[in-house]
């Protein structure tokens, strides 16, 4: 166990309570071994306590560790693509503490057992916070529900088919009535699959030049607004995921001004990227779904910005180089996100769109909250979960550098402002950038 830890001369951000502290030799966090102690801008006014390790952050930002609600750790079943210590790992070096990964693995995570296996791993590495979906259906891909009491009681946070859709109305309204019972959130990958499949990118002008086949914007849509209407139906809690249109971003708008329990999250690639950066047939920036119209980049922007969308996850879904390294048409969908998450997010911060705090709220807060986990503030008495970061520091992103064991990235290149420097998770220094 991790002894006493003054953090000091940080600019202490916690979304949650709305504390924002400028960065002061007296002021910081006391951490003692696996909690918050204390924290507020004069802590140390009395001196620091003689048997504290000392961190002085420079004047960089302490946050609560990032919550990343949408990743896919591959495993079991794909582990040469991602495993849970390779994802942690890659996780810590984004400056998020806490991840819950998708359920569509091999076996699904639609039994107690796989449930149980996934938490087992995660306490043997021993990083990040891992939580886990479990499916809807059986399979993921099925008409039969699965026994939600049970996997709830077992760890399950919340219920999803992955990447793939509820198709079937009927079941997803079971679905919807049946969660309601152990106020659980049902998460949905809104596409309709019939107007997808096939698809490759975005559906317009671009995709007829490169001769590719598209996939149209109503895909997402027609799914959003037939789910919502199951969500009226039933009084259900619902969950968009990774929303990517203008017309989507209104369908939640809508149903949220109507005072459904309807929520949404997006991805960098929605709010940061467009269908231009396909270029020349580049794999990289594949992705389910697919990026879209400026047009629809801007409505993203506006949707994070005015409280539409909910939260910001990273999709993290990690392929390695021979599922991408292949014509357009056959190369897989997916990206790996972790480590680019903050700095990402930062941009709607440097181009004015969302203050530092509203940008954190995204990351830490609202999903912790959405999810109903015990992570993503800063309070006495609660879990050491931090990050300590520059948020003006230039850099690259160069994804032949990352932890994780994808390399691939859409936003390859790319200059960014912002670097983590130090993950904590439980009082324990998981990540330091090397100086």
């Amino acid at each position: 166990m991790s002894g006493k830890v003054a953090y000091i001369n940080a600019r202490v951000i916690d979304p949650a309570s709305r504390i924002d502290h400028a960065a002061s030799p007296s002021g910081g966090v006391l951490t003692d071994g696996t909690k918050i102690m204390a924290m507020g801008p004069d802590i140390f006014n009395g001196g620091r306590p003689d048997d504290a390790e000392i961190v002085d952050c420079g004047g960089a930002v302490l946050a609560p560790g990032l919550v990343d609600m949408r990743v896919d750790f591959c495993e079991p079943g794909a582990e040469h693509k991602e495993d849970i210590d390779s994802g942690s790992h890659a996780a810590a070096a984004g400056g998020v503490t806490a991840v819950v990964t998708l359920p569509d693995t091999d076996p699904p995570i639609d039994d107690v057992s796989v449930l149980e296996f996934v938490a087992r791993r995660a306490r043997d590495v021993k990083l990040v916070k891992v939580f886990a979906y479990a499916t809807i259906t059986r399979g993921g891909n099925s008409d039969e529900l699965v026994e939600m009491g049970l996997l709830r009681q077992a760890g399950a946070i919340a219920f999803t088919d992955g990447r793939r859709s509820v198709v079937n109305a009927k079941t997803l309204a079971r679905a919807l009535k049946y969660a309601l019972a152990f106020d659980a959130l049902i998460v949905q990958h809104a596409e309709e699959p019939n107007l997808s499949s096939g698809g490759v990118m975005q559906s317009g002008e671009l995709s007829t030049r490169l001769g590719l086949p598209g996939i149209p914007r109503e895909a997402e849509t027609i799914m959003l607004n037939r789910d919502i209407a199951l969500v009226r139906m039933t009084g259900g809690r619902y969950h968009a995921a990774h929303v990517s249109t203008a017309e989507g971003v209104a369908c939640i708008r809508a149903a949220k001004a109507e005072g459904l329990r309807v929520t949404c999250d997006t991805a960098p690639p929605y709010f940061a990227l467009n269908e231009l950066a396909v270029g020349e047939y580049r794999t990289f920036a594949k992705l389910s779904p697919p990026l879209r119209t400026e047009d629809d980049r801007q409505a993203v922007v506006a949707g994070l910005a005015d409280g539409t969308i909910d939260c910001i996850a990273s999709d993290h879904f990690p392929q390695d180089q021979e599922s991408k390294r292949l014509p357009f048409e056959l190369a897989e969908f997916g990206s790996s996100g972790l480590e680019s998450l903050l700095a990402l997010t930062l941009e709607l911060v440097h181009n004015g769109h969302l203050s530092l705090p509203e940008a954190l709220a995204k990351v830490t807060s609202a999903p912790s909250a959405l999810l109903k986990l015990p992570t993503g503030r800063l309070a006495a008495g609660t879990s050491a979960d931090l990050v300590i970061f520059d948020p003006d520091r230039p850099t690259r992103i160069e994804p032949d550098s990352f932890t994780s064991k994808s390399k691939n990235s859409p936003f390859d290149g790319r200059l960014v402002q912002g670097q983590v420097i130090r993950t904590v998770v439980d009082g324990r220094t998981i990540y330091l950038r090397d100086a």
